[in-house]
């Protein structure tokens, strides 16, 4: 058998590996355009910021090194241009040389990657913008921050790669201003949480600018003048494009395989394409996601490498074993945070008429009376049917990656809120409470599940009727410190004496600082005759931190 491998790195790479183990004998071709054929993609803006010095570690395998243990033709700077599906057989062209020539294959692998967006904008082709999706832009970056005296950086886009960039340059020394066009950072991620990413940058000195959009780019001397659609114009030094990316699909549609309704290659449960002869893999496909029903795409390093692995086994077998799809688990460093989501935001659940329930919750990240126990926050997302898990995210200092990774691993395997309330996790003070914050998340959840408690959210303040009381029940310190308008304050340590003070028949919204209190409380009242009573979720530090960010 005769295998061809367009593209390496995460998919292209993993999928050759598992077709030797697989079969010794067979003969494996793999073209890759670029230098490199599996390189630490993620890894690439901390060796822009010297958080990586040694650039060689940037690279899991050489092509000397591939072609050594796995006996694979490595083909690098060698682009393939078409693909006869008739014939079997693909056209190559060697980018040093230009010689053309064709290969034929017995199974053909696409695995072509996304490429960066670059909107046609005015002067976006200027000396000093750049993408970063490779080895190579890392390299044009890194020389042109140490050679060009680079002060002012602004980067365009607030996703993952944007994020990590703009932390990576501040610890530089450069000043750096973010551009996004969205209303938030991060788009998988929910406006709350978000939120408290977004004034943890702010706290760093970053000029963080949303629901800001490009307009223009001109040179003025040696600097970059990015103009704005509010007509303000920034002077930078330097502009890193970091909007997104979108499959690459042109081989698929030359060659005339089915293209999806999300705009990548579409493939069947075992990776094929819609040629039996051609399967696909990485940042190029779309599937079915496994929480809407919905097409996708995504840009994960983790999803490819198994779907690689998965792909050679249905070529090298005859189709043994499905990809059940990814549910776009993700995690970025952002300064001192941490922020992480598995599964589908609120806000797209929403968008697929798909009905849900949010519960949000903010626990330590230890025992308390350990040293250093810092504060994180939980938001997950479930059905009010089955209380299955639909999603997870999380924000915090320490301990985010692994409390995401259950979550993750719970909402893959559609466990639900239950399960997250038998969780038995390692507990030792320096690592843990009794109460794990995933035990604590399914607790709150079950309340909200079986109608213990009632709640309601951050922008529901402004639903709240003259005639309804709004109750602060935090101390009377707190409360004096800063409230929410309107409220009136019976701390919960006194409401058992203090009953007369509320009155019956009333609509009665509750809120502490960050929702434990504020469930007490709204026990006592309901078992005291007390109705309508609802408790904010996310306790008011949520709702001041939403509220401060819409009013920037």
């Amino acid at each position: 058998m005769k295998y061809l491998i367009v593209g390496a790195v995460a998919g292209g790479a993993s999928t050759a590996a598992r077709l030797r183990r697989l079969d010794e004998h067979a003969e494996i071709i793999i073209f890759e355009k670029g230098e490199y054929i599996s390189y630490a993609n993620c890894g690439l803006p901390y060796y822009i910021g010297d958080v990586i010095k040694d650039r060689n570690k940037l690279f899991v395998q050489t092509a000397t090194a591939f072609n050594q243990r796995f006996n694979i033709d490595v083909r690098t700077t060698t682009e393939v241009t078409q693909i006869n599906y008739i014939e079997k057989t693909v056209t190559a062209v060697k980018q040093i040389s230009g010689e053309i020539y064709e290969e034929s294959y017995d199974k053909l692998i696409l695995s072509p990657g996304a490429e960066p967006l670059r909107p046609p904008i005015p002067g976006i082709t200027t000396e000093g913008i750049f993408t970063l999706r490779n080895v190579k832009d890392t390299d044009y970056i890194k020389s042109y921050t140490q050679h060009k005296d680079v002060k002012k950086v602004v980067v365009i886009g607030a996703g993952f790669i944007g994020l990590e960039m703009a932390e990576n340059f501040h610890d530089l020394g450069l000043e750096v201003t973010i551009i996004e066009m969205g209303n938030q950072i991060l788009a998988p991620i929910d406006f709350p949480v978000a939120a408290i990413v977004q004034q943890h940058i702010r706290s760093k000195g970053i000029n963080l600018r949303l629901s800001t959009a490009v307009t223009g780019f001109s040179k003025t001397g040696k600097q970059i003048e990015v103009v704005l659609n509010n007509g303000e114009v920034l002077i930078a030094d330097m502009v890193l494009l970091s909007i997104g990316v979108r499959p690459d699909t042109r081989l698929a549609v030359q060659a005339g395989l089915k293209i999806g309704t999300a705009r990548g290659i579409w493939v069947n449960e075992y990776l094929q394409t819609s040629d039996p002869d051609i399967y696909a893999v990485g940042d190029a496909i779309e599937f079915e996601n496994p929480i809407t029903g919905q097409s996708m795409i995504t840009y994960l390093a983790g999803p490819a490498n198994k779907q690689g692995r998965i792909c050679a086994n249905n070529v090298v077998l005859g189709n043994v074993q499905k990809y059940h799809g990814s549910i776009n688990t993700a995690i970025v460093k952002v300064f001192d945070m941490t922020v992480g989501t598995a599964g589908t935001a609120s806000k797209h659940l929403k968008t697929a008429n798909i009905n849900h329930i949010v519960s949000t919750t903010h626990n330590g990240s230890h025992a308390a009376y350990y040293p250093d126990a810092k504060q994180m926050t939980i938001q997950i997302v479930f059905s009010p049917v089955d209380g299955r898990l639909l999603s997870a995210q999380i924000a915090g200092y320490d301990g985010v990656d692994k409390r995401l990774d259950i979550l993750s691993s719970y909402i893959k395997q559609n466990k639900c809120i239950y399960d997250l309330i038998e969780f038995e996790h390692a507990y030792a003070p320096p690592y843990s409470s009794a109460k794990d914050p995933i035990n604590m998340a399914g607790f709150v959840a079950e309340n909200i599940f079986l109608d213990r408690l009632k709640i309601f959210y951050w922008n529901e303040i402004n639903k709240i009727k003259t005639d309804d009381i709004l109750l602060d029940v935090r101390r009377d310190d707190e409360y004096k410190f800063g409230k929410i308008e309107g409220a009136i304050n019976i701390p919960v340590d006194e409401i058992r004496e203090r009953l007369n003070e509320i009155p019956q028949g009333k609509t009665i919204y509750i809120y502490c600082e960050a929702g434990l209190r504020g469930y007490l409380a709204q026990r006592i009242l309901r078992q005291r005759g007390f109705d309508n009573v609802f408790n904010l979720s996310g306790g008011y530090n949520l709702w001041k931190i939403c509220t401060a960010e819409l009013t920037l």
